[in-house]
This record gives C-alpha cells, sequence and structure tokens, in this order.
C-alpha cells in the first residue's frame, strides 16, 4: 500500500489549503462585460473565502478576550478590538458576495 508519513500527509494538507484558495479565486477574477460579478467569483466567495472569515472572526474574539487584561493595562483595547474582532467581521458579513 502507501507508505506516506503522518508529517507529509499534514504538510500536503496545508499546502492544499493553503494554494487552492489562492489559484481558485485567480481564476474567478474574471468580470463580464456588463461590470457584473461573475458567479464564479460568488461561488469562490461563498464556498472558501465567507467560512475562513468566520472562522478568522471567532479567533479574532479569543484572541482579544486573553489579550484584554494587558490591553486595558496598555490603553488599547479599542484598537485591539477594531484589528482582532470588527475588521474580520466586517469583511465577512458587510461587504457584498463577489467583492473579494
Amino acid at each position: 500500500m502507501h507508505n506516506i508519513s503522518k508529517p507529509s500527509m499534514i504538510f500536503l494538507l496545508v499546502a492544499a489549503l493553503v494554494f487552492v484558495p489562492f489559484s481558485t479565486v485567480a481564476m474567478a477574477n474574471e468580470i463580464n462585460s456588463k461590470n457584473e460579478m461573475a458567479a464564479e467569483k460568488m461561488a469562490v466567495d461563498i464556498l472558501l473565502v465567507r467560512p475562513f472569515g468566520i472562522v478568522a472572526t471567532a479567533v479574532g474574539t479569543v484572541l482579544f478576550i486573553v489579550s484584554l487584561p494587558f490591553s486595558a493595562l496598555g490603553g488599547n483595547t479599542h484598537k485591539v478590538w477594531q484589528k482582532m474582532v470588527a475588521e474580520p467581521a466586517q469583511y465577512t458579513f458587510k461587504r457584498p458576495v463577489g467583492d473579494l
């Protein structure tokens, strides 16, 4: 059978997760002649980009909570909130579908 080690499989999985979205977005970058979003671009946004945005928002929220005592002491709680939670949430939930 196949004798692929676990680290090799993990590396291949990570490489696929990194390179497939970029190549898909590059292929979906075409806009039709009426300046409307291409259906492929919308599909990439819905299937790949939005789920990563949801994960980024959730991870950012957890990191914000962890950093809250330190950012409160440093007086930059609002900046940390903006960068870690608000910006990923706005990118995920407030922009039009297909607008990458």
